[in-house]
């Protein structure tokens, strides 16, 4: 792995691993777990987190796989402290099970019978979803939450609405702004580490933002930003 200047800093003692959207690529995450642990082995630090950036569900084969592997302990790397964040296909899957019907055809559309599937629900019988959805993998999207803070850095899943106080975002550009934050070259008081938009070339570094999503359910990598002191490298599965 090699390291770049980072626009921002971890304090001394501590690491963050960040992984980028997932989207039921259960085979990826796994991969990108054993790479996290073998760096982790080799290069022993006293503070190490693993943070996953959400959109865990929908669009890829396996979301059922991937809510097991984050449910079944308190971390998926054992001895290593974990934060899980939510994404905007979180927010539509918990809407949809408690049967908001815009939500409902919003979630088929962008991902969830194939998330649905994967637990052996019929997509079109919504009725029967929540009885097919393990309560452990619903009790975790439901505690997921917003944002992050370490150092320098806020880790969010789709970005924050630039000019506006942290305590006064709404949870809907948390989850799903785009432009208007992703435009913004004005510094926001801490380096915004974020997923959501897939970047098509590996991860991005700019001076107030670093994007972690790199297509991993379009076929391409799933990246893991490795953050400490001032730098930045990245791990990809």
């Amino acid at each position: 792995m090699r390291f770049q200047p980072a626009p921002a800093r971890i304090p001394d003692g501590r690491r963050v691993y960040a992984v980028g959207d997932i989207h039921g690529c259960a085979d990826k995450l796994d991969a990108l777990h054993a790479m996290i642990a073998a760096d982790l082995k080799a290069r022993p630090i006293a503070l190490p987190l693993l943070l996953h950036i959400g959109d865990y569900v929908d669009k890829g084969p396996d979301s059922a796989g991937v809510l097991e592997r984050l449910t079944r302990c308190a971390s998926p790397i054992p001895g290593l402290a974990c934060v899980n964040l939510m994404g905007n296909h979180e927010r539509t899957m918990i809407d949809a099970l408690a049967g908001e019907r815009a939500a409902v055809t919003d979630w088929l559309y962008t991902g969830g019978r194939e998330a649905l599937a994967s637990w052996g629900a019929d997509p079109d019988e919504p009725a029967g979803w929540v009885a097919r959805i393990p309560t452990r993998h619903q009790d975790f999207v439901r505690g997921l939450k917003r944002t992050h803070r370490l150092g320098g850095y806020l880790f969010v899943h789709a970005g924050i609405r630039p000019g506006v106080p942290l305590d006064q975002q709404s949870e809907d550009d948390l989850l799903r702004i785009r432009g208007d934050f992703l435009s913004s070259e004005r510094a926001h008081g801490f380096v915004v580490v974020h997923g959501h938009t897939p970047a098509r070339h590996g991860a991005e570094v700019y001076g107030n933002r670093i994007n972690i999503d790199t297509g991993a359910v379009f076929g391409r990598r799933l990246s893991c930003a490795v953050l400490e002191e001032r730098r930045v490298g990245f791990l990809e599965a």
